[in-house]
């Protein structure tokens, strides 16, 4: 039997009502919290006057400050007051009750169970920490847990009390556990006692549409909508019930109907636009969305901005942010979507002036110090993101945002082990974190375990996400690098069906392209790039069905021409350039860099690309000048350091080229061709010998399998002497990688090692394959030294 998810019955009430609560939860909550609003008030005003505060008295104030962070959704916050309140009261169940609706809140399900067991421990008879603690056993998939709740409700129904929460719960259980008469029973009595209770209707009607009644849901609902005085409430309920029936016409009038009964209902405007939107009508979406975001509770004020943006409309949303931002200088919110915005459309240097004025104000605002950090991860200036992120951690080492950007940081530096680290404490923190979740599968797929990535995806936390595109199209990823493409294909169609998103277009072609149908896969990729014109990622793949099929000049027209077409776009032109690049036609290749500059004066990746091919031609100082000038622009891109140092090597300044990677190791301490690099030139004058092998074995621990990484441990050893030792590492580069340094390493060692016919063989190879090596006459020295040696 397909069970509901969490809170099914009654929490499909919690949607209906203005900042997420209950109806019923809302009313009992105001009643029983102890140490309410007035209470806290007065109680504040007595420790103003009083040299000091009794424990209650502190302890009102707590909670009542708490309530009013848990009304802004400040949950960490609350989480610090209901801490505090727990402190100076530790025998009183009430804090420990409000930590749980904190947690519930974060959907941290596992500490709000604690927080409802120690409140109920410390006060039996605390009816809604008992009430919520069965609430959040039934709503477990374990039998036992549920049948626990089951047993708690109808001990408190033994005590006399009967309530339509608590038959409601009742009735959820009895669901849980297959009994469906029973559970439709109860919600039949709780209707007779509470006619006007719509939990316990819309539970009736949840579990007669799971028996295929949907006649009987129906009524049950157009029942209690027909009530008088007509309840906004209601109409929404029958409209989901509609929605959920797939007559989305019929919902959008039911939604009208709650709007016109309460103009003020954010539920009801929120569940119209959406719907309006899902339907194609954006203009009539846009101006529910304008209602919405007109209403006075805050948790609605960007709504009609971020769909003007979603709508591409980011001027018009920029503007809109920016007035919320006057109006309401210390809503974080509003302000943070402003800051994505202005990074969003290039502006970054608004988004930094923005936040650091937040931070002069307030240098230890959190959100300020996060978004601060991400932005300078935007402009590249890693070691200023460093800065704020740290601190920022600093604040809240329980942030698994901050965490989150942290490993944004390292993955910029190349340091996969600790951005996965990272990625993991943002996990731990928050199991059902889905961006982290996606990233962390990315690495795994990226570096060769996709098996690693399925389970992660796989993993219970993650399946309510099941439906979400970004997380249907990384776990078809997994699928694809584990080719087990039947299930790959299931799911792309699945996906397909909702939405034809790019990513699942590209999947579909590469499904298309393994089974060789070039002309189906080109289709499923012009489509994908009628939608996100600059994805470089399908125009590869496109590239990919070309030269499949042996036509890497196709590739280049279909290239040329789709880049006359987009003659604006610098990534189009650059990607021109690699292609033409590879089949060695450098003039036109030239010509398109250039055209993605006109395109965009500030495009790095064509200075980069420019760079490259001066050098390749012999053109050393106009690549060293094209490097300089970017790292005048900033000066912690570590690619123009990279190449840089790689010039000063072609020019054998090997001082100039050490000190350029080690200046990279001071911001990347795990780059890996810094690393390698360094390695290789330290390694050629002998008192530096010592200190090369450091950082080849660093690189090698780092990528323990790479043909280069593994002959510069075996030069680092073989320079110091260590002939049997290198020889290894040296087989195994020149085995997977057999280039001509490769093989002419090789046969050095062998020559040391007396194996003067292995030598001879390998260098052999290492001549034919670039008689012009300067490696090879060393190698031809040593094998003479050898000879006369015998």
């Amino acid at each position: 039997m397909q069970t509901l998810p969490i809170y099914e019955f009654r929490r499909l009430a919690l949607g209906l009502m203005p900042a997420g609560r209950a109806i019923r939860h809302a009313a009992s909550a105001r009643k029983s919290s102890r140490g309410g609003a007035c209470l806290a008030s007065i109680f504040a005003v007595a420790c103003l006057m009083l040299s000091g505060c009794s424990p209650e008295a502190r302890e009102a104030r707590y909670l009542a400050s708490g309530k009013k962070m848990m009304e802004k959704k400040d949950y960490t916050r609350a989480l610090i007051q209901f801490n505090n309140a727990a402190r100076v009261m530790p025998k009183d169940a009430e804090p420990h009750y409000q930590l749980a609706l904190v947690y519930i809140a974060r959907r941290d399900f596992r500490s709000a169970y604690s927080s409802l067991n120690k409140a109920v421990r410390l006060n039996s008879k605390h009816r809604e920490a008992q009430l919520k603690l069965a609430e959040l056993l039934a709503a477990t998939p374990e039998k036992e847990n549920v049948e626990q709740a089951q047993q708690k409700v109808q001990e408190l129904l033994s005590t006399g009390e009967n309530s339509a929460e608590l038959l409601d719960i009742l009735a959820v259980t009895e669901y849980r556990l297959g009994n469906l008469q029973d559970a439709e029973k109860h919600l039949q009595q709780a209707i007779a006692k509470f006619p006007k209770d719509l939990a316990s209707a819309i539970g009736l009607a949840q579990v007669k549409k799971a028996q295929n009644d949907l006649a009987g849901a129906e009524d049950v609902l157009k029942k209690i909508a027909a009530q008088q005085p007509p309840s906004a409430n209601a109409f929404l309920a029958v409209g989901r019930f509609y929605l959920s029936a797939g007559k989305p016409a019929d919902a959008e009038a039911q939604f009208r109907r709650a709007t016109e009964v309460d103009p003020k209902n954010g539920v009801a405007l929120l569940s119209l636009a959406v719907l309006q939107a899902r339907t194609g009508k954006a203009d009539l979406a846009e101006q529910s969305y304008a209602r919405l975001s007109a209403l006075p509770e805050p948790q609605f004020r960007l709504y009609h901005a971020s769909f003007l943006s979603a709508r591409g409309k980011h001027t018009q949303a920029i503007a809109e942010a920016e007035t919320l931002n006057r109006r309401y200088s210390d809503d974080r919110a509003v302000r943070s979507f402003l800051a994505q915005e202005y990074v969003r459309t290039q502006r970054s240097a608004d988004a930094e002036k923005l936040l650091t004025a937040a931070l002069a104000r307030n240098s230890k605002d959190f959100e300020a110090l996060l978004q601060r950090g991400a932005v300078y991860l935007v402009l590249g200036r890693n070691d200023d993101a460093e800065k704020d992120l740290t601190r920022a951690l600093q604040f809240r080492r329980d942030s698994a945002e901050a965490h989150f950007v942290m490993a944004k940081l390292h993955q910029a530096r190349h340091a996969s082990a600790n951005q996965r680290s990272e990625l993991n404490e943002a996990l731990r923190l928050r199991p059902d974190y889905l961006a982290p979740r996606i990233e962390l599968a990315g690495t795994f797929i990226g570096s060769g375990s996709p098996q690693l990535a399925l389970d992660l995806m796989n993993a219970r936390e993650a399946q309510p996400y099941r439906n979400n595109l970004a997380f249907l199209v990384q776990r078809n990823w997994a699928l694809l690098a584990l080719k087990q493409y039947d299930e790959a294909r299931k799911e792309v169609d699945r996906g397909l069906a909702v939405v034809r998103s790019p990513d699942l277009l590209l999947q579909d072609a590469y499904l298309k392209l393994g089974q060789k149908d070039y002309s189906a896969a080109r289709a499923s990729l012009t489509e994908a790039l009628n939608r996100s014109p600059e994805d470089l990622r399908v125009l590869r793949l496109m590239v990919a069905s070309y030269t499949s099929q042996k036509q890497p000049d196709g590739a280049a027209r279909m290239l040329q021409e789709y880049a006359r077409q987009h003659p604006k776009s610098a990534p189009v032109q650059h990607l021109l350039a690699e292609v033409l690049l590879a089949t060695g036609r450098r003039a036109e290749a030239r010509a398109a860099l250039l055209a993605a500059k006109t395109a965009d004066s500030r495009f790095t990746r064509a200075d980069l690309t420019l760079a490259q091919l001066d050098a390749a031609e012999g053109h050393v100082g106009e690549a060293a000048s094209t490097l300089s000038t970017i790292l005048a622009r900033n000066p912690q891109n570590v690619t123009a350091w990279l190449m840089l140092a790689g010039i000063d090597d072609l020019r054998g300044n090997r001082v100039a080229a050490i000190e350029g990677y080690k200046k990279i190791l001071e911001t990347e301490p795990a780059n890996l061709p810094a690393l390698n690099n360094l390695a290789y030139d330290l390694s050629e004058t002998r008192d530096q010998q010592d200190e090369a092998l450091k950082y080849a074995q660093k690189a090698a621990e780092l990528a323990p399998e790479t043909p280069s990484v593994e002959d510069t441990l075996g030069w680092v050893l073989y320079r110091k002497g260590l002939y049997g030792v290198a020889v290894p590492h040296l087989e195994k580069a020149a085995d997977k990688d057999p280039t001509a340094l490769h093989k002419c390493h090789l046969a050095m060692a062998y020559f040391k090692m007396g194996e003067q016919g292995l030598g001879e063989k390998n260098l052999a190879v290492a001549v034919k394959l670039n008689p012009n090596l300067p490696e090879i006459r060393a190698a031809r020295q040593v094998m003479d030294e050898m000879k006369g040696g015998r």
